[in-house]
């Protein structure tokens, strides 16, 4: 594209009248219409120092698996410094735990907000659990250092299964009063789907020469509307 600060013609001057002041000040037209400015706001594809750091450990997870993982890996990738790295997590454990949680929310974000019915919300739950199986970063944890996944998934109550909860709780107390779902504690319930739905995910590959995804997908359901049913 030609600027208005470029000559109109790359001929060079020959003799002649001098140029008008008038005429030298006049710009040359346009041929195309100056660019939008950008919306306000962070620039497209920003992300903060935070995400960069996790995006590199998911990177990481995959390429190194999570026994090779270092806090200096993560902070050359992200183009961070070591400290910068601690001054958010205390070490590698908490840095994973965060990368985990943060995947784990961000799929179950993508789920509608709230369930029509409880074969919907059966629907949610089972889609949700495949999601996570198949995700390449919790794969790999699970199947590579299924140990960091016990601990982060087992030995603890952590913020990504809280949040799954509180969710879930909404869900049925919901479905509760639309009769769609059995009297109980919502929260009570909705911590017992979560569990049939762990052990459905953690169990996929053990049970796999007997229950294929779409076998267990279907068993799963089943198990969880029969839970669920008034």
């Amino acid at each position: 594209m030609l600027s208005i600060r470029n000559g109109a013609s790359g001929a060079t001057p020959g003799p002649g009248p001098a140029v008008t002041a008038d005429a030298a000040r006049t710009p040359e037209p346009a041929l195309e219409p100056a660019p939008t400015p950008p919306p306000p706001g962070p620039a497209p594809g920003g992300h903060s120092v935070d995400d960069a750091i996790l995006d590199s450990t998911a990177r990481a997870v995959v390429d190194l698996g999570v026994d090779r993982i270092t806090v200096a890996e993560v902070a050359r990738r992200a183009g961070v410094s070591r400290p910068t790295v601690y001054r958010r997590w205390s070490g590698m454990e908490e840095v994973l735990a965060a990368l985990l949680t943060r995947e784990i929310l961000r799929i179950a974000d993508g789920r509608p907000a709230m369930a029509r019915d409880r074969a919907d919300l059966v629907d949610h739950v089972v889609d949700i659990t495949w999601r996570l199986t198949d995700h390449t970063v919790l794969h790999t944890v699970l199947h590579q250092s299924p140990e960091v996944f016990r601990i982060y998934v087992l030995t603890r109550l952590g913020t990504s299964q809280r949040a799954l909860i509180d969710v879930l709780t909404a869900h049925i107390a919901r479905l509760q009063q639309q009769g769609e779902v059995r009297a109980g504690e919502p929260a009570q319930l909705a911590t017992m789907v979560l569990l049939m739905a762990q052990s459905a995910m953690q169990s996929a590959g053990i049970v796999a020469p007997i229950l294929d995804t779409h076998d267990l997908s279907d068993e799963l359901a089943h198990a969880l509307n029969g839970y669920l049913a008034p």
